[in-house]
């Protein structure tokens, strides 16, 4: 009888351990999706552009473009998983950006494309990207504005705040990480959300994620520049109701709500997408 209830033990211990390794291993995809690089380049659209190599505060070296145009310079800032060479949305807005007569900076976030790092941090680190971004913008533009995506969204409200563009657009922003990564497992894995509880002590143990740094209620209140967000009501990733709790409490942001889903609201009706940015940028 002993020898049974041993074995049981025994059988019980390995699958808490093989379900621990699991999580371990999920945190360790999800802090290090695969890095998406396409071959399409500015050229295609007939723009002229250059590579560009910026390094950031903590000594990360960023891969991307600098398509040429007018004075004035948008900053497009990728979402999750994603880089310059993204289809949904990157490739569509370069080119409408830069014939409306801008410049365009595309660039890869650490551990994203072609840019050094050896995991994302979900936002928290990435905000040093964005500020390596502007830095090079403000030293070739005029004025700088921003349009972001899902993360880039949130880091795009993050740059509203800390007033680094004139104008900020944030598409499908997160506003709570937690709610947004438990979605995502599903969303991008087919896992059970309450999988994500137990994933992120290990995500944040590989990667020295702060998760305090990227609630979007710590800033909403200081906003320091106009903002933008636009919201699809098919989003499975980030719900209307979460945004617009953000904005009872933020300043200096108004939201458009699209039928669209997860930074797919540029699919709905593309020349009303573009126009609504670039009268948002004008006014």
């Amino acid at each position: 009888m002993a020898w049974w209830i041993g074995v049981i033990i025994a059988i019980i211990v390995a699958i808490i351990i093989i379900f621990f390794l699991f999580a371990a291993f999920v945190a360790y995809k999800l802090v290090k999706p695969s890095r998406f690089v396409g071959s399409w380049t500015p050229k295609d659209f007939g723009a002229d552009y250059e590579d560009i190599e910026l390094k950031t505060e903590d000594g990360v070296k960023l891969k991307g473009w600098h398509i040429k145009g007018g004075e004035d310079c948008v900053v497009l800032l990728h979402g999750y998983s994603r880089s310059r060479w993204d289809d949904v949305y990157m490739r569509k807005v370069m080119g409408k950006m830069w014939s409306a007569g801008y410049s365009v900076l595309a660039v890869d976030f650490r551990a994203h494309g072609e840019s050094e790092g050896k995991y994302t941090t979900l936002g928290d680190k990435e905000i040093l990207d964005v500020k390596a971004m502007v830095k090079y913008a403000d030293q070739h533009c005029k004025k700088v504005y921003i349009i972001g995506y899902s993360m880039g969204g949130f880091l795009a409200l993050k740059a509203a705040y800390l007033g680094l563009a004139d104008k900020v657009v944030a598409d499908s922003p997160y506003i709570y990480t937690d709610k947004t990564g438990a979605r995502g497992l599903k969303y991008f894995a087919n896992l059970p959300e309450w999988l994500y509880a137990f994933v992120k002590p290990f995500a944040i143990l590989l990667s020295g994620v702060k998760y305090e740094n990227t609630n979007p209620f710590k800033f909403a209140k200081s906003i320091k520049v106009p903002t933008l967000i636009i919201a699809g009501k098919k989003d499975p990733l980030v719900k209307i109701e979460e945004i617009e709790e953000f904005l009872k409490v933020a300043t200096n942001v108004k939201l458009w709500v699209t039928e669209g889903a997860h930074v797919r609201s540029i699919l709905v009706n593309e020349e009303d997408y573009i126009n609504k940015i670039l009268q948002f940028f004008a006014q």
